[in-house]
């Protein structure tokens, strides 16, 4: 069961792969937000959601590209740079990775969840090791629980700052608590939060005054880094004392909100609305019974308890920020709970039941996870070729309103099947013209000619024999501003391919790539 999880989970993760653009989807850049990016970012062949502001990996991306925080470039293209600048660690451990190098660090960050995601799973068979269903139960569940999948799909901070706290946990259970508490500390720079698991840590004995300085030694440990960084980025950027809007609330205020949102959503909501709903009461159902177990199981001498209890008590006073919309950031911030659950909740009677209640949410990890809307073209050059300055905007390939299936994917390249003569426009928004050459791969389901013509004039001209694939090289073609159209023919009426599929298909163009050359 553990292999499957791992082998279906890498096989999810390859199809975020897009060409010329690596798995720089996880990362969620806004083309509302485009226009502010690091100049570095904006010469990078990279995704955009389309009319999105994007989601706050853009922003810690940007700053392990650059990590010099008192560039004015920086400053411009990270909303809220004190706030966000707080979390450094990962993104110093992505530039380190990279080497310093915009484009590696960039791609390094966006995969850096998945690394962490293997490793994590690696370490927490300490705690569920593959002698029992029960123990691969757990094991699932918090390797697919809702908040570490939604940081690994999202490139967000709380799947590696997991790790950190699994690891800090190690080390305390194997009596090394100054090296603990250090760990818990560093956490603090990956999310703030993340300190709370220092509660973790043995508290002094009352009654013996020699436990006390130890304690305060490990507690300054873990609050020192953060401090000290907090210090440097009030001394060069200003008050770093921002908590976030509407991060926290009174007491239950943002959880009942959210519960009556969700409700409200599912009697009201479509098809597709109901079904998120039902996923976010999932979710909602499971952190709730995990709250509950720590308030109604005291056990302050154990560790993991403490651990838990204190984001159960965090959980209590989140705000609406953290709660509203789809998917919720509770699940991720909550994940050191969620962690601590599947550690003691205890291996007989009805505690499975409650076991299972509490890791609901897992079962809705499979909609994060679904591949991204592919990409069918490459375009490979110089950025002063494929980005115009002006307004951001690209060179790109606009497929023709009909006759196009949709798009597909292989193992290994992308492809769109044609039902009959088709057109494709290559849109350059430059105001020059581009010498480009074009590369395809052309394959048929049955023996028929297949041509590409521009104005009249025929630029490619092949004989597809069955499911042999033909390469395709169209040099040195002339892009003006605007659109230039190719038209797709093929000699004979589109066909069925058999093996079930019960389109009719005329040929497909597989790998399609752009590569600009020059200027005219």
């Amino acid at each position: 069961m553990c292999g499957i999880v791992v082998a279906l989970f890498t096989w999810n993760i390859s199809l975020f792969r897009l060409p010329g653009q690596g798995y720089t989807y996880f990362i969620e850049f806004g083309s509302k937000e485009s226009a502010r990016f690091l100049p570095e970012l904006k010469a990078m062949n990279h995704y955009e959601m389309r009319n999105s502001p994007g989601y706050d990996s853009q922003w810690y991306a940007q700053i392990a590209m650059h990590p010099k925080l008192t560039d004015p470039s920086i400053r411009k293209a990270v909303d809220s740079l004190p706030y966000r600048a707080r979390r450094i660690l990962f993104e110093w451990t992505a530039w380190l990775a990279g080497g310093g190098d915009p484009g590696r660090v960039m791609y390094f960050y966006a995969v850096q969840n998945v690394i962490c995601w293997y490793i994590f799973g690696i370490i927490i068979l300490r705690w569920f090791p593959m002698d029992s269903w029960q123990n691969t139960f757990r094991w699932v569940a918090t390797m697919l629980s809702f908040g570490l999948i939604f940081s690994v799909r999202s490139a967000l901070l709380d799947g590696p700052s997991l790790l950190v706290t699994a690891i800090a946990m190690m080390l305390l259970e194997k009596g090394k608590t100054w090296w603990a508490a250090l760990i818990f500390g560093i956490s603090g720079l990956g999310r703030e939060t993340s300190i709370l698991g220092a509660t973790a840590l043995p508290p002094p004995d009352p009654r013996n005054r020699r436990t006390w300085l130890p304690w305060i030694g490990k507690a300054f440990l873990v609050v020192a880094p953060i401090c000290l960084w907090l210090l440097y980025i009030n001394a060069t950027l200003g008050k770093a004392d921002d908590i976030g809007a509407r991060n926290f609330a009174p007491p239950f205020t943002g959880l009942v909100d959210k519960i009556q949102d969700v409700v409200s959503g599912m009697i009201a909501g479509g098809d597709h609305d109901t079904i998120v709903r039902r996923i976010d009461l999932a979710v909602i159902v499971g952190l709730v019974a995990q709250m509950f177990f720590f308030a109604g199981r005291v056990r302050w001498n154990d560790p993991w308890w403490r651990m838990g209890a204190i984001y159960a008590l965090l959980m209590v006073f989140l705000g609406g920020a953290v709660w509203e919309h789809y998917p919720t950031a509770a699940s991720r911030v909550l994940l050191p709970m969620t962690f601590a659950f599947n550690v003691l909740v205890p291996r007989k009677g009805w505690a499975v039941v409650l076991l299972v209640i509490g890791n609901l949410g897992m079962f809705g990890a499979a909609d994060l996870l679904k591949p991204p809307g592919r990409e069918t073209f490459v375009v490979e050059g110089p950025s002063e070729l494929r980005i115009n300055p002006k307004d951001n905007s690209v060179v790109r390939v606009v497929f023709g309103p009909k006759n196009w299936w949709d798009p597909e994917k292989s193992r290994w390249e992308y492809f769109r099947w044609t039902l009959g003569d088709c057109t494709l426009a290559i849109r350059n928004p430059q105001p020059f013209t581009i010498v480009a050459d074009v590369r395809f791969r052309a394959r048929s389901v049955d023996d028929r000619g297949a041509k590409v013509s521009h104005d009249g004039k025929v630029l490619w001209d092949a004989k597809l024999v069955g499911a042999e694939i033909r390469e395709a090289t169209i040099s040195d073609l002339v892009l003006p501003p605007g659109d230039t159209v190719l038209e797709f023919k093929s000699d004979r009426p589109p066909a069925y391919p058999g093996n079930g599929d019960e389109r009719r298909l005329s040929f497909s163009v597989r790998g399609l790539e752009i590569d600009l050359k020059s200027k005219r």
